[in-house]
């Protein structure tokens, strides 16, 4: 078991033993990413280092601290809505603690993932249609309801609403404040709120007057713009999960999947670094803001996984071609909207004014 990653954090005394040693979680290298005047740039923290990717860090968390409370008995089966990369997760976990582990997701599901997952073991189940209102994420936790009434010792980590979630980023937090001098700027996608929530609150304890950006997608409804079908995985939602922490974010920006091929295309070119869609959105706001804050503020930017999953989608010409994803470089500023609900954005769009639309805070 990884030790040296794990002793930092008390809460993992008295958790049982997993069955199985745990592939090397954590301790993911940043790379320096410059703009291209060279005078400045941006940190990355390089998640796809991960066995499985970002998601690793909550699944194993989560997990645990199920069988410590004794939510999760031995040998009982995880039942979880997945888009991907937290399914990698939990299918090491599963693995690593001796639990079957069955994954609802849905016709979006890249093929190489849903054939990775089967490889590690997991039960997949593809809903069909989606929902009238929270569109395939609300069809797939539906879908998990229905399977966890059938499986009474079945334990659901709900990652969109588990604060164990959140509490599993203060590794990487940890690791950051021994990796990079300072931060300034904290620049995270968006999706269950997860990685955004815990890395700030973490990192604030070190640098109090931290400042966090959410990038968002466009057709994502976490802050407060309309539900729209949505081309990219891994950020947004078609529903509102609670982990986010909407007082955290000192602005949102949307992206489109165009621009977000670009700029992942663009990083591989350059850097020889990449990702897949969140990775590009995110890459793209860090660009701007390395541009446009005063001289030396440091930026850090979280890249959740590598490029490998997206051989067939966001490197595939073909593809990309389709979806009309090569067609122009993104611009040099992105829009700016007073409020969310101004208009609906359908490009590289930025917003000052924070809201949860559910609780209308601001």
């Amino acid at each position: 078991m990884n030790t040296t990653l794990y002793s930092m954090l008390p809460s993992f005394a008295g958790i049982p033993a997993p069955i199985q040693t745990i592939p090397r979680v954590g301790s993911t290298p940043v790379t320096w990413i410059p703009v291209k005047s060279q005078e400045s740039g941006f940190w990355a923290k390089l998640e796809g280092f991960n066995p499985g990717g970002i998601k690793d860090r909550p699944a194993l968390h989560m997990v645990r601290c199920a069988r410590r409370r004794g939510q999760l008995l031995p040998g009982g089966a995880i039942v979880e809505s997945t888009s991907g990369t937290l399914g990698l997760g939990l299918a090491l976990a599963g693995i690593v603690y001796g639990h079957p582990v069955t994954l609802v997701a849905d016709p979006g599901l890249e093929p190489i993932m849903a054939r990775l997952l089967r490889a590690y073991g997991a039960r997949l189940e593809i809903v069909t249609a989606p929902h009238p209102i929270g569109g395939w994420q609300q069809a797939r936790k539906e879908r998990v309801r229905d399977l966890m009434a059938d499986l009474p010792d079945a334990y659901c980590p709900d990652q969109y609403n588990n604060p164990d979630n959140v509490a599993a980023y203060a590794t990487l937090a940890a690791e950051l404040v021994t990796q990079v001098p300072w931060v300034d700027t904290l620049v995270c996608s968006v999706g269950t709120g997860g990685h955004s929530a815990g890395i700030f609150r973490a990192l604030r304890q070190t640098f109090p007057d931290l400042k966090l950006i959410g990038v968002d997608t466009i057709g994502s409804t976490i802050f407060g713009q309309p539900a729209r079908p949505r081309l990219m995985r891994g950020l947004g939602s078609s529903i509102h999960p609670r982990n986010v922490d909407y007082r955290a974010f000192s602005e949102v920006h949307w992206v489109n999947p165009a621009e977000a091929v670009h700029t992942c295309r663009t990083l591989a070119a350059r850097h020889y670094v990449s990702g897949g869609w969140s990775t590009g959105a995110v890459a793209l706001v860090a660009d701007w803001a390395a541009r446009t804050s005063p001289p030396g503020t440091a930026i850090v930017a979280i890249f959740p996984d590598g490029p490998w999953r997206y051989w067939n989608t966001v490197f595939d010409d073909d593809h990309c071609m389709a979806n009309h994803l090569l067609e122009a470089a993104p611009a040099e500023h992105p829009d700016e909207i007073c409020h969310p609900a101004e208009r609906e954005v359908t490009r590289w769009t930025r917003c000052t004014a924070v809201i949860d639309p559910i609780g209308a805070t601001a």
